[in-house]
């Protein structure tokens, strides 16, 4: 089993940005029932955000709302919480104030029902020196008991390089699915693997598209942000589907769904040699879908080479992000 804070996780987490981050979320009781699910199947590494909804309902108030409820699950979960976003610029803002202001908020949200075990700013702000930032993370949070521990999110190489120089860094995030392979080639990963720090792979079933269940632009909910995404415009669609089309194609012959085979892909990653532990973290919204997505399936040698020779030759058409979204911080 992979660890994380010292403490055992399962192979799969869980991903809360769904369950708040969005136009409409699903009632509260929906979403304690999904999260309740996450632990029952074994998911029990959450990673939520400061401003995955707006202050008033994002994950760290869904999550006191639900320890209120379930005290006795507190110790049940390692919690990863993303911020450092200046709510006045709504860029990453690493100064010391912005950071102490991301923190104690974040803290303050919880209402002491759980600390927060690892902390990440969501980009890496270019303007402040990393020793600024981690700084005041390590004095005043993690050496003071504040704050568990440090992780990065949607970084380049050097930046990892650099980080552990400063801070012990737990786990690095990044976008990881059959759609978005970069870290694994653009030393990412590889870095990881160097410093025995795992990766933790965001939208692993790429944003819903490998489920087989987005076949065209009119298929995204119209609240969806995904519709700003370059990867769905509509002309973009076609080239992309080839991957789909062959992912539901494996699945079927592996018995499962597509879902299950792409999560279990990034997770099957970890044993080739000079890669890190890898735990793909997809959300869920309903009951179902967390019992579909924590099912482990282990893919053999000759399926992974099947997938490689797939994607060595496909191109995916459309960038991951908008342009004015920053990336490989």
């Amino acid at each position: 089993m992979p660890q994380l804070m010292g403490k055992e996780v399962g192979a799969i987490g869980f991903g809360l940005m769904g369950l708040t981050w969005r136009a409409t979320p699903c009632p509260q009781e929906q979403a304690f029932e999904v999260m309740r699910a996450a632990l029952k199947n074994g998911c029990n590494f959450w990673n939520g955000g400061e401003f995955y909804g707006p202050p008033e309902y994002n994950s760290l108030v869904l999550l006191e709302r639900y320890l209120e409820k379930y005290p006795e699950d507190a110790d049940k979960f390692v919690l990863n919480i993303k911020g450092g976003v200046n709510p006045k610029t709504h860029r990453p803002d690493g100064a010391p104030e912005n950071t102490r202001r991301t923190l104690e908020d974040s803290i303050a949200q919880l209402k002491g029902r759980k600390k927060i075990d690892q902390f990440e700013f969501a980009r890496r702000d270019q303007d402040v020196a990393m020793e600024v930032t981690f700084g005041v993370m390590n004095k005043e949070y993690v050496e003071t008991g504040k704050l568990g521990g440090i992780t990065l999110s949607e970084v380049r190489a050097d930046t990892i390089h650099e980080a552990v120089k400063h801070t012990k860094i737990h786990a690095v995030e990044v976008e990881l699915s059959l759609f978005s392979t970069e870290v694994l080639e653009n030393g990412v990963a590889a870095a990881c693997a160097q410093y025995g720090i795992p990766l933790i792979a965001y939208s692993p079933i790429g944003r819903g598209m490998l489920t087989g269940q987005i076949r065209k632009f009119e298929d995204i909910p119209e609240d969806s942000m995904m519709r700003n995404f370059p990867r769905f415009q509509p002309e973009n669609f076609g080239i992309n589907l080839q991957l789909v089309q062959q992912v539901e194609e494996m699945a079927k012959k592996k018995d499962c769904t597509p879902a299950q085979f792409a999560i279990n892909w990034t997770r099957a990653l970890s044993r080739r040699p000079g890669m890190p532990t890898i735990i793909p973290i997809p959300g869920a919204t309903t009951v179902a879908r967390v019992e579909e997505n924590s099912k482990l399936i282990d893919l053999t040698d000759e399926e992974m080479e099947e997938i490689d020779a797939t994607l060595a030759k496909f191109n995916p058409a459309g960038d991951r992000y908008p342009t004015n979204v920053p990336t490989n911080t």
